[in-house]
């Protein structure tokens, strides 16, 4: 190294690590510890007044999820004549809100098991202001918060980033890469699709790897890092991220107390639910299922997707309340937009606006939040959305995270109500 190089320029530099998984972003997001013991390396420090024992799960579903077929409007004039073919009729529904004449998909038993017992609200008719259908520039918008072309820091990061230090690692993603809602100024997320793969692999290159390896980590830094502060900087944040990989590994593998189903996003929960279990005090878990760019053929596949969605929170939840966890756990499932009021002629729908989002646990305000928007009153074809979706993150972050939400806001925002006034208070 020939110039100065602190931690924080180290953890902006966006260093990438070349390993057996697409994303192991661990040098991003832990800096060095000057500590021997791995016991002693949390995902998160606590600080006094921030209520680190709190945990965010967020769900994302990706393409574009119908909300018209999720969150039925049956009772509304138009509605069928807008779908022919692939609109769900009232009997194939789950009565939801008789007063608006809602009802869920059937698909969604699961989710309306929760709603009954106060774990799961549908908040209607979410959206921003001049909405862009592009798959890409409204999912950075949503992870963002800038809806003039959703560019910035990610909200999650952002908002990690007030509360944390260098020494900290927050947010864990499992997918194939981190989520830009993740992206701060120093917090980033550790992201890996299978733990097993989340590893230092060099010695399964060559045997003489794995021995330099071992020498390095039983000596904590290179001999000759010694008297170096960069490079023994450098070589400590490697073995840090080791041992944070051992960590997370070592926590997935104890399993959970209750049963998961199948699927994608069963699997995903699974492990998030084994790393609360193992007691990591990671503040964000971020998942995600996709598949919901139902152009053609929508009826079967949509349907499909909202069984698995609806059966993984359920099995989450009763794994959280199985674990005495469910308190701690506030969940959040969006989508990038939703879908046009017509069908098209593929017996499918194109790119919308305003859908639905989710909320889950204890915590939140259970049943039906808002108004479903008007059919009638449609924006060259498009629902218009009553509720900004910042405005439920800013009750995300105000009122759970105890956040300051202005400065990723760019202004004041009231926080939608959508967590219990206990909470809030």
């Amino acid at each position: 190294m020939t110039t100065p190089f602190t931690r924080r320029r180290f953890l902006q530099s966006g260093l990438t690590v070349v390993s057996t998984v697409s994303t192991m972003p661990g040098f991003l997001n832990r800096s060095a510890l000057a500590i021997s013991d791995p016991d002693d390396l949390p995902l998160t420090r606590q600080k006094p007044g921030v209520p680190d024992d709190r945990i965010l799960l967020v769900v994302q579903l990706s393409g574009g999820n119908d909300g018209l077929n999720t969150v039925v409007p049956f009772g509304l004039d138009g509605y069928y004549r807008a779908r022919p073919a692939i609109g769900v009729r009232e009997k194939d529904t789950l009565a939801l809100d008789a007063d608006q004449g809602l009802g869920l998909h059937r698909e969604l038993a699961p989710l309306k098991e929760m709603i009954d017992d106060g774990l799961a609200s549908v908040i209607q008719g979410v959206g921003y202001p001049n909405p862009n259908r592009s798959h890409f520039a409204s999912m950075d918008i949503w992870h963002t918060c800038h809806v003039r072309g959703g560019k910035g820091l990610g909200w999650l990061g952002a908002a990690l980033d007030q509360k944390q230090d260098d020494h900290s690692a927050p947010m864990i993603a499992i997918g194939r890469e981190a989520p830009l809602a993740g992206q701060g100024r120093t917090v980033r997320a550790v992201s890996f699709e299978d733990a097993n793969l989340f590893r230092w692999s060099g010695a399964e290159l060559h045997d003489k790897l794995g021995k330099e390896y071992d020498r390095i980590n039983r000596a904590g830094v290179l001999p000759e890092a010694r008297g170096h502060a960069q490079a023994a900087f450098v070589m400590r944040t490697a073995l840090d991220a080791q041992v944070s990989s051992d960590r997370i590994r070592g926590a997935i593998g104890r399993g959970t107390v209750t049963s998961f189903p199948g699927g994608q996003l069963a699997n995903q929960l699974r492990m998030v639910a084994s790393m609360i279990r193992a007691g990591l005090p990671t503040r964000v878990y971020y998942v995600g299922l996709g598949g919901f760019d139902t152009h053609a053929g929508q009826p079967g596949r949509h349907g499909r997707l909202l069984r698995e969605f609806a059966t993984a929170m359920r099995a989450f939840y009763r794994e959280m309340k199985a674990m005495g966890q469910a308190e701690r756990v506030l969940g959040m499932a969006f989508s990038e937009f939703g879908r046009r009021v017509a069908q098209n002629a593929s017996q499918g729908t194109d790119h919308g606006t305003a859908g639905p989002m989710f909320m889950f646990g204890p915590m939140i305000r259970p049943g039906v939040i808002g108004k479903h928007p008007s059919l009638s009153e449609l924006d060259s074809g498009d629902l218009v959305h009553a509720i900004d979706f910042r405005s439920v993150y800013a009750a995300v972050l105000g009122d759970w995270m105890k956040v300051d939400g202005r400065p990723i806001f760019g202004r004041p925002l009231a926080a939608a109500p959508v967590l219990d006034a206990r909470v809030r208070g």
